[in-house]
C-alpha cells in the first residue's frame, strides 16, 4: 500500500527516509518539499502530484509523509500517520525535531516494525514496548520474563493490554456522554434532531478480565429489520450507526446485542453511535418577537426543562439574537442573569442551575437607531448550550456491567450520564 514514508522538518529537511518498495526513489522527497512545504497556499493534506500521492499530517514542528503510487484507501494511510505521532508521543514524550535527531535508530526499527512491504502491522506503543525499547541491550531474565508475553501480544488478540497488571482498589468508571442537535422552526415543527453519543470508560482492573455490557432490553440498528418501528418498544433504543473499539468482539454483538471486551487499561473510548429516533430532547423554547414600531422589538422567551423534576442542567445559556442597530435595551428575567452583548447582537442569558419541570421567562426589549438604509433583519436563530447530568436524550441506558476473571476478585462499577448541547437551535 505506502511505497515510503518520510519525515520532515518545518524547512524541508528529511529527518527520516523509509522506502517500503522500489516503485518511488528518495527523491521524491524534493517534491514534497517543493510543492508543499514551501508553499504557501497548500490547503489539502493529499497532495497528488503525477501518479505519485503525498499524505501529509502536521505534528508540533514536523511533518509525518506517506507516500504512495497506488489507489491507497486514504482514511486508512492517515490512521498510519495518526498512529505514527501516537507511538511516538509515548516512547518520547514530547514528538517533536529533537526527539527525532535523537533517536533516529529507534525510529527506523520502529517504521520496520510497524509496517512491513507498505502494509501496516502491529502499531499498538504499549505492545512494542515489551520487544523494541530504548535500551541497546537487555538481561537474560528480562528476555525469558517477557518472552511469554510478546508471543502473546504479537501475534494474539488481546494487543491492547498487558496480563500482568495488578491493582489494589479494581473499578470502573462508565461514562454516557451525548450530543443533542435540533433546528427547529417558528412555528415549533422539529425539522432536524439527532444525538451523536460516546461511551467512555476508565478500567483499572487487574488481570485479564472479560467485560459483559448490556444497554437497554435490546440494541435496534437501522438494518435490522424492514419494520424496525413496529418492533420498538419502551426499553429499546434504535441506532443508525455504531462504532466500537477494537476491543469489542463483534461476534457477540451481532449474535444477541451484548458488547463483550477485554478493556485497555485506564481510560479509552469504548463505542461512538447516532440516533434519529426518538429522541427526548431536553428543553422547550417558545419566542415571541414583535416588531412594534420602526424603532423597537420586544421580546418573550420562554424556557422549559422537559426532562424530571429529580435531575437539573447546569451552564445553561440562551442566545437570543438582536437586531445589528440596537441601541438601548431593557430585560426581566424570573431566574438567572441577561445582559445585551453589543459585538454578539444578542442577548445571553445564563441560568447556573436549571431543575426538571420548570419553566423561566425573559421579557426585554431593544430600541433601535435610525439608519440611512433600511434593511431588513436576519432573524438568526435562539442558540441553547446546556449540561444535563445523569439524563440521556436518546433513552440509551446501561443495565448491566458485569466483570468475569479468573480471580474472581470484586470491583466496583460507576456509571454516569450527560446530555450535552451540540447544534441546538429555534428559528422566531
Amino acid at each position: 500500500m505506502l511505497s515510503g514514508f518520510f519525515i520532515f522538518n518545518v524547512k524541508g529537511e528529511v529527518l527520516i527516509s523509509r522506502l517500503y518498495r522500489n516503485d518511488i526513489k528518495r527523491s521524491v522527497a524534493d517534491l514534497f518539499r517543493i510543492q508543499v512545504i514551501s508553499s504557501t497556499d497548500v490547503r489539502s493534506p493529499i497532495t497528488t502530484l503525477g501518479s505519485t500521492a503525498f499524505f501529509h499530517h502536521r505534528h508540533e514542528n514536523i511533518y509525518l509523509v506517506a507516500v504512495t503510487k497506488n489507489n491507497a484507501n486514504a482514511a486508512l494511510v492517515f490512521e498510519f500517520l495518526y498512529k505514527a505521532a501516537d507511538i511516538g508521543r509515548s516512547y518520547f514524550g514530547k514528538f517533536d525535531e529533537e526527539a527525532v535527531k535523537n533517536n533516529f535508530t529507534l525510529i527506523y526499527e520502529l517504521m520496520d516494525e510497524v509496517c512491513d512491504f507498505g502494509f501496516p502491522q502491529n502499531t499498538e506503543a504499549e505492545t512494542l514496548k515489551l520487544y523494541i525499547t530504548t535500551e541497546s541491550v537487555k538481561s537474560d531474565r528480562a528476555i525469558l520474563a517477557e518472552g511469554s508475553r510478546i508471543a502473546i501480544q504479537a501475534t494474539g488478540a488481546v494487543a491492547w493490554r498487558r496480563p500482568d497488571l495488578k491493582y489494589r482498589k479494581n473499578e470502573a468508571f462508565v461514562d454516557v456522554i451525548e450530543s443533542v442537535n435540533l433546528l427547529m422552526s417558528s412555528k415549533g415543527t422539529t425539522l432536524r434532531s439527532d444525538v451523536s453519543g460516546q461511551i467512555l470508560m476508565r478500567a483499572y482492573l487487574s488481570g485479564m478480565p472479560e467485560c459483559k455490557f448490556g444497554l437497554n432490553d435490546r440494541v435496534i440498528l437501522e438494518n435490522d429489520h424492514p419494520n424496525r418501528s413496529h418492533r420498538n418498544n419502551g426499553s429499546s433504543v434504535e441506532l443508525d450507526d455504531v462504532q466500537f473499539h477494537q476491543c469489542v468482539k463483534l461476534g457477540n454483538f451481532d449474535q444477541n446485542r451484548t458488547i463483550t471486551f477485554i478493556p485497555p487499561d485506564g481510560e479509552f473510548e469504548l463505542m461512538r453511535y447516532r440516533t434519529t429516533h426518538n429522541i427526548n430532547l431536553p428543553f422547550r423554547v417558545n419566542a415571541v418577537v414583535d416588531e412594534l414600531s420602526g424603532n423597537l422589538v420586544d421580546y418573550t422567551v420562554s424556557v422549559r426543562a422537559l426532562f424530571n423534576a429529580k435531575f437539573y442542567a447546569q451552564n445553561v445559556v440562551i442566545r437570543i439574537p438582536t437586531p445589528p442597530n440596537t441601541a438601548s435595551t431593557k430585560t426581566v428575567v424570573t431566574a438567572g442573569k441577561v445582559k445585551y452583548v453589543g459585538s454578539e447582537n444578542a442577548f445571553i442569558w445564563k441560568i447556573q442551575r436549571f431543575q426538571g419541570q420548570q419553566e423561566y421567562v425573559m421579557n426585554g426589549e431593544a430600541e433601535l437607531s435610525n439608519t440611512n438604509v433600511r434593511k431588513a433583519w436576519a432573524k438568526p436563530p435562539i442558540a441553547m448550550d446546556f449540561q444535563v447530568l445523569m439524563f440521556a436524550s436518546s433513552g440509551l441506558s446501561v443495565r448491566y456491567l458485569k466483570i468475569f476473571e479468573k480471580s474472581n476478585y470484586q470491583s466496583v462499577k460507576w456509571v454516569r450520564y450527560m446530555t450535552k448541547a451540540g447544534t441546538y437551535q429555534i428559528r422566531f
